[in-house]
């Protein structure tokens, strides 16, 4: 059975300010927690350290060192 891109776990290139996909999908997946994040509602990233963050609190908790990779 083919699988379509809504399946399908993105890779996206974060940028400061917008990310790009680089191979399509319907979701990324939490640097943290490991919980899918639809494309439409992912509003926290790293540049850095290309990575996608589930909400605030997760990603100010990994900037600041509190959750380690």
């Amino acid at each position: 059975m083919l699988m379509s891109s809504a399946d399908k776990t993105a890779k996206l290139y974060y940028a400061p300010s917008s990310f790009r996909v680089l191979r399509p999908g319907s979701h990324v997946l939490c640097a943290v927690t490991g919980e899918p994040i639809m494309l439409a509602e992912l509003r926290y990233w790293s540049a850095e350290y290309q990575e996608a963050y589930a909400s605030c609190e997760i990603a100010t908790r990994r900037l600041l060192g509190l959750d380690p990779a």
